[in-house]
């Protein structure tokens, strides 16, 4: 009993203690905590001893990129979390399975690249690196990702590919600006019915998944440009033609036979899929053409009848100069003051030679015979074979509309048949 009561009072002493540290934590200060921090980072640079070599003049250049992939770190130089003026941090193959706090410092930060580690969870001080743009997490041992991920309210780039999500994470739902999304090679067997909540998303890969059928949520998805689908057991592909935006569909390595429908626009990448981009152009080309075509003999058709209306007149003699003459003989009356000159050139008229077989009196004008025989033949020659006279012109005229009415509906029937 007495061995009791005293184990008991011990508890209870190590539980006010560890209540005070407690206590102690929550009102320490800023500077407190800076100076905490600026301790550990002594501490771990004595610890971490001679960095890799060029290392240090990377960190001393003041170069806002910071290459440091395939080092084998364990832990990354602590100079790395003073450095203020940092834009991008790629740290791809080394052996981190963590990042300090200290990394929530590098606020600058817009690039952080962790690919091919061994962290098991997005480390918490990333998730308040709120000017990120791009996050690569790909090949890591990620499972799910921690609510405190929708802080990243600037990241238009996520790659999660090659862990092992068995379901979609719907944190990235409250990102506003994310547009690229790299989730293949996961475990996932679906995708979600509200994924159209992310209107901003652009890009979507989901290879190498287990969906054995298409998700019909992605036919909602109307503002997708990049689909990636390869390497799933996906059997059947509705049409995609729904979606306007599209411009590449991957579906290579699905037990499929051909490609699915797409837009004229869309470049496919599967089996079949070049011979079927090859029928498109072929068939677009063969439109091509017969539109050209088309437009010309349009072009041809306006021509010739332009040349048998220009005939016509000719024949008719109504041609802008006669009308402007009969104008001023038949209808117009001449101007004040020239009435009296007009009258006495036409009696200096009557006395004169010949007049070139023009004879005309104060009726009007009147042409000879020959004249007129004159112009008929100049009218046939440029009526191309077309021979007609009086009440024959109507009748040229109106075959040759019957036919220009036939060619037209032709050209409709070819049309239509394409």
């Amino acid at each position: 009993m007495g061995g009791s009561s005293s184990k008991g009072e011990g508890e209870e002493e190590a539980e006010e203690k560890e209540k005070e540290e407690k206590e102690d934590e929550e009102e320490e200060t800023e500077e407190d905590i800076a100076e905490r921090i600026e301790a550990q980072q002594r501490k771990e640079e004595e610890e971490e001893g001679e960095l890799p070599l060029g290392v240090d003049d990377l960190l001393d250049s003041g170069d806002p990129v910071l290459d440091l992939c395939y080092r084998k770190f364990k832990k990354l130089p602590c100079r790395v979390y003073r450095l203020m003026h940092l834009e991008k941090l790629y740290a791809c193959g080394n052996r981190l399975r963590t990042l300090p706090d200290s990394i929530s410092q590098v606020q600058g930060l817009r690039t952080l690249a962790l690919d091919f580690n061994k962290m098991e969870d997005v480390p918490p001080a990333v998730c308040q690196l709120v000017n990120l743009t791009c996050l690569y997490m790909g090949s890591n041992r990620l499972v799910c990702l921690p609510p405190e991920v929708r802080n990243l309210q600037k990241l238009r780039c996520l790659w999660l590919e090659s862990n092992y999500f068995q379901y979609f994470p719907r944190q990235l739902y409250d990102l506003p600006r994310l547009r690229s999304l790299q989730i293949g090679d996961n475990r996932m067997k679906t995708l979600p019915g509200d994924l159209v909540r992310m209107e901003a998303l652009r890009g979507l890969w989901v290879y190498g998944n287990r969906f054995d059928e298409f998700p019909k949520v992605l036919l909602r998805m109307e503002g997708l440009e990049v689909l990636d689908l390869d390497r799933n057991k996906i059997s059947n592909f509705p049409s995609l033609r729904r979606l306007p935006t599209l411009q590449l569909f991957s579906y290579d390595h699905n037990p499929v036979e051909g490609p699915p429908r797409v837009g004229e626009e869309v470049t496919l990448v599967g089996e079949g899929a070049a011979e079927a981009m090859q029928e498109r152009e072929d068939k677009k080309e063969r439109r091509r053409k017969a539109a050209e075509q088309e437009a010309e003999d349009r072009l041809a058709l306006a021509e010739e009848e332009q040349r048998v209306i220009h005939g016509i007149l000719k024949n008719s003699g109504s041609s802008p100069g006669r009308i402007a003459s009969e104008g001023a003989f038949d209808g117009d009356a001449p101007p004040d003051g020239e009435e009296e000159q007009e009258a006495q050139e036409e009696e200096e008229d009557e006395g004169s030679p010949d007049r070139g077989g023009m004879e005309y009196d104060a009726a009007g004008l009147e042409y000879d015979e020959e004249g007129v025989e004159y112009e008929t033949e100049e009218l046939i020659c440029e009526g191309d074979g077309l021979e007609y006279e009086g009440e024959a012109l109507e009748y040229e005229r109106g075959q040759m509309d019957y036919e220009y009415e036939e060619e037209a509906e032709g050209t409709g029937t070819q049309n239509g048949g394409r």
